[in-house]
């Protein structure tokens, strides 16, 4: 009897060894699979026209709690300058847009669509100095996940 177990130990090792190889490889491919190859904000991600929309409608349904110059007031964040630029760093576009989405204005968010926040999200990043392109920021989600916030040009 002896002999088997010491038998059977290496060969459960072996397999254990296998496991955790296979799934540590699945994992990293799925890893990769998963993540998407991200464009940067400094690729021109909205145009100049959808930011001047942008502009008056952050005017009206945003100024008073952010501030005219997006400096924030005394209970709303900077939508611009280093502060802001820290805090979304590194994080795609998505986050940021369902940020706004979901909790602004904070009186009632759905009072402004989804189409209507992209613009102002695309007054926000040209206030911010990232570059306008030739297509306008889109208002789904899951396509802002494919943009990457850099705070600084890379």
């Amino acid at each position: 009897m002896p002999i088997m177990r010491q038998q059977s130990r290496p060969l459960k090792f072996s397999a254990l060894i296998v496991f955790t190889a296979l799934a540590t490889f699945s994992l990293a491919l799925g890893m990769q699979q998963e993540k998407p190859t991200a464009r940067s904000v400094w690729r021109g991600v909205y145009t100049d026209e959808q930011a001047k929309r942008g502009e008056s409608l952050y005017r009206l349904r945003c100024a008073s709690c952010h501030g005219d110059k997006l400096t924030g007031g005394e209970s709303a964040p900077p939508l611009a300058g280093g502060q802001f630029l820290s805090t979304w760093n590194g994080l795609t576009l998505d986050v940021l847009f369902d940020r706004i989405r979901i909790s602004m204005p904070s009186d009632n968010p759905a009072r402004v669509g989804r189409v209507a926040k992209a613009d102002i999200l695309a007054y926000i990043l040209s206030m911010n100095r990232f570059p306008a392109g030739r297509t306008e920021l889109q208002y789904k989600s899951e396509l802002l996940k494919e943009i990457l916030f850099q705070a600084y040009r890379p």
